[in-house]
């Protein structure tokens, strides 16, 4: 074992070190001009002031959390005799706290290192397109690298000191059930994050444009707009601290998931298995790191986005050579049954992980970039009228799940069967090849997340080149960084959702095997769930109603935050009447503190119902209902996910499309058309969509840290 945590911790210290030649190489550059600095200023104090107030509130609700958490454990353990009870649940209860401790460190950096980053990418365009794009996403590469790593730092400080180095087989399988509660703790701080940061993007941002652009008819990010500011502090409160939380509870979970699997093959792998997960991150941060500092363009005529694509193709191929030496090492071993493992169809489960994530990429491309048939119809729709543009949107949307169930399916099927093959008769075998293709498609998640953070910071950086008035040809260089960072964002989703997909499968069966060991049944048997029975039919029918009323609580909030937001930016252009003449300043502030205020109080229902609603199903109906509720969760929430990243991200570039000239260009009806097409595909894409990623796996984790009351 001694080998490969000297690995997975000089990995770390690796990623420590590019991290901190990053941070230095993007804080040493120009910070371009007074006026570019004073607009960073005033989004840097609102983006920290609101972050500020949102963990004061997770931080009370973790307290409550941790509270629920111990005790449940405790009363579901009681029967082992008390001690045991009292050490299970306080076990549980600090994984809880550290989860969610390294989940909110990892969103505060993520936003960190943005509002840092946008001023420097917005005067680094000066210098030339390669020079504004390698200050983006070194910038989001911090993210990035600081992400993957504080969750492989956790899991794996946590498996070590629950047993995993013990050297008895007993602790080192009982280890990875009880660092559940960190996947937990990195769930909750996630949701809550994503949703109040979601809530605050979208209620500035339709506040901002249907006032300022529709009403007042000026452009987008104009100085004179009150709301401009709220707009941009929500690109990074959103996009930046919501989806690095978003990301490292992903891995968080999904390792822990792994581990808990690998126990089930304890006789064949030994601890080679459970660790296997922890290694197989590692080395993906090692290939994203290569991959991410390959990312160039020669001169400004270079397309950025293909740049960027040919980063994750490198971090992808570098991935799977060193998957498979991995898998090699480490899933090779002689069967209880007689014979050895074909390491080679295990390889294959993981080239077929690395392969859905390089698929999801493309579809999510063809169906929100504006270089495709689905946004240039919402476009050409645009023309007859909003009612026809968002008509055709929601079909994109609609239509835009079939392709990606379609090929989780096939990776689901084909990473089973494969597995199978690699362990014939071997109880549980398909599961733990589900998992390597888990381990497989977040193998590239730190270069994933960097382009993620790239997109808020390209998405500021225009900002701030159009409300100092800068000049046109650094402008041009931060527009077309503006657009390649839209895409990133989308293709980041599309991923998201992926790869949640894959890990509620994971963790559903990873929920199974810690019903058999409460029951004190051997992991290598087999538990049915029955959707015949009532119970069990109605936790599921719960489970699919809980996505919906989710969705609705969420988009709701934004357009209740979004009319205080209007409200204001009315009332400050009618009682300060210098703002459109630019002879009379707005008050930025007030708008952030409006928008702040209305985010975080609206984001408090839409968290408690789904923590609540799996607790209460699996306490009243038991064990099974339990299961048939986050089954069904998980199939409702990824199609609703993919429906509402892809239908917001089209609806989207289809109004950008028209910007560009299409159709009678800028404030022509059909723009028209299309900003209320944007307006109502905002709510989708960034705030209800991608919480939806959170709540998929949230859900996951709370029933495995919850089911000792269950069973």
């Amino acid at each position: 074992m001694v080998p490969y945590l000297i690995l997975i911790y000089s990995v770390i210290i690796i990623s420590l070190i590019v991290i901190v030649y990053l941070v230095k190489y993007t804080f040493s550059q120009d910070k371009g001009t007074s006026q570019m600095q004073e607009i960073s200023t005033y989004i840097r104090e609102g983006a920290m002031a609101f972050i500020k107030r949102q963990y004061k509130t997770i931080f009370i609700l973790s307290i409550l959390a941790l509270f629920l958490i111990i005790l449940s454990n405790y009363l579901g353990n009681i029967s082992k005799g008390s001690g045991l009870a009292i050490s299970i649940s306080l076990h549980t209860g600090i994984a809880f706290i550290t989860g969610a401790f390294c989940s909110a460190l990892s969103g505060y950096i993520g936003m960190y290192m943005a509002v840092n980053s946008n001023i420097r990418a917005a005067a680094g365009a000066k210098n030339g397109l390669n020079n504004a794009l390698q200050i983006a996403l070194k910038g989001g590469a911090v993210t990035g690298l600081a992400v993957t790593a504080l969750s492989l730092l956790g899991v794996a400080s946590l498996f070590l000191i629950y047993g995993g180095f013990s050297g008895n087989d007993t602790l080192i399988k009982e280890a990875p059930s009880l660092i559940i509660g960190f996947g937990f703790g990195a769930s909750f701080v996630a949701l809550f994050a994503q949703l109040g940061g979601g809530i605050y993007t979208k209620a500035a941002d339709v506040g901002a444009d249907l006032v300022g652009k529709v009403e007042a008819g000026i452009p987008e990010d104009d100085p004179r707009n009150p709301a401009v500011i709220a707009d941009l502090v929500g690109d990074n409160v959103g996009d930046c601290a919501g989806r690095g939380a978003d990301l490292f509870e992903s891995t968080a979970a999904e390792n822990i998931g792994a581990m808990i699997l690998g126990v089930a093959l304890y006789p064949i792998f030994g601890w080679k298995g459970i660790l296997f997960p922890l290694v197989a991150r590692a080395l993906g941060i090692v290939a994203s790191i290569v991959g991410i500092f390959s990312v160039k363009v020669k001169n400004d005529s270079d397309d950025p986005m293909k740049a960027l694509k040919n980063g994750f193709v490198v971090t992808s191929l570098i991935n799977l050579v060193l998957l498979f030496f991995v898998v090699k090492n480490m899933l090779s071993g002689s069967l209880t049954t007689g014979g050895t493992v074909n390491y080679i169809y295990l390889y294959g489960c993981a080239v077929a992980g690395v392969l859905l994530s390089y698929v999801f990429v493309v579809i999510t491309d063809y169906y929100t970039s504006i270089t495709h048939k689905p946004v240039k119809d919402i476009a050409t729709a645009s023309k007859t009228g909003a009612g026809t543009n968002i008509i055709t949107g929601l079909s994109v949307g609609m239509e835009s799940t079939a392709l990606p169930v379609i090929c989780i399916s096939i990776c689901i099927f084909i990473s089973y069967k494969l597995s199978e093959l690699a362990l014939p008769s071997v109880a549980n075998a398909g599961l733990y090849g589900t998992a390597i293709a888990t381990m497989g498609m977040l193998s590239t998640c730190t270069y994933i997340l960097a382009m993620d953070t790239f997109g808020p910071i390209t998405d500021n950086a225009g900002g701030i080149t159009e409300m100092s008035g800068a000049p046109e040809e650094i402008r041009i260089i931060t527009d077309r960084l503006d657009a390649c960072g839209n895409t990133t964002k989308a293709l980041t989703k599309g991923y998201a959702v992926g790869s949640a997909a894959l890990a509620t499968f994971l963790l559903f069966s990873a929920y199974l095997d810690e019903v058999k060991r409460i029951l004190g049944k051997p992991l290598d048997s087999w538990f049915s769930v029955d959707i015949g029975k009532p119970e069990v039919f109605i936790g599921g029918f719960i489970g699919a109603m809980i996505v919906f009323l989710f969705s609705s609580t969420a988009i709701s909030a934004v357009g209740r935050a979004a009319q205080y937001v209007i409200l204001e930016v009315r009332r400050q252009f009618k009682e300060i009447p210098g703002i459109m003449e630019g002879t009379s300043k707005p008050d930025y502030a007030r708008c952030v503190d409006i928008v702040t205020k209305g985010a975080l109080k609206e984001m408090i229902l839409p968290g408690i119902i789904v923590i609540s609603a799996p607790v209460l199903v699996g306490i009243i109906l038991g064990k099974e209902s339990a299961a048939g509720f986050l089954m069904i969760t998980t199939i409702t929430g990824v199609i609703m996910a993919l429906f509402l990243n892809n239908g917001g991200g089209a609806w989207d570039n289809a109004k950008k499309l028209i910007e560009l000239g299409e159709h009678g260009g800028k404030n022509s009806e059909a723009h028209k058309a299309s900003v209320v097409g944007d307006t109502v595909g905002d709510p989708f894409k960034d705030t209800a969509g991608p919480s939806l990623h959170v709540l998929i796996k949230l859900v996951s984790t709370l029933t495995l840290v919850f089911v000792a009351l269950f069973a």
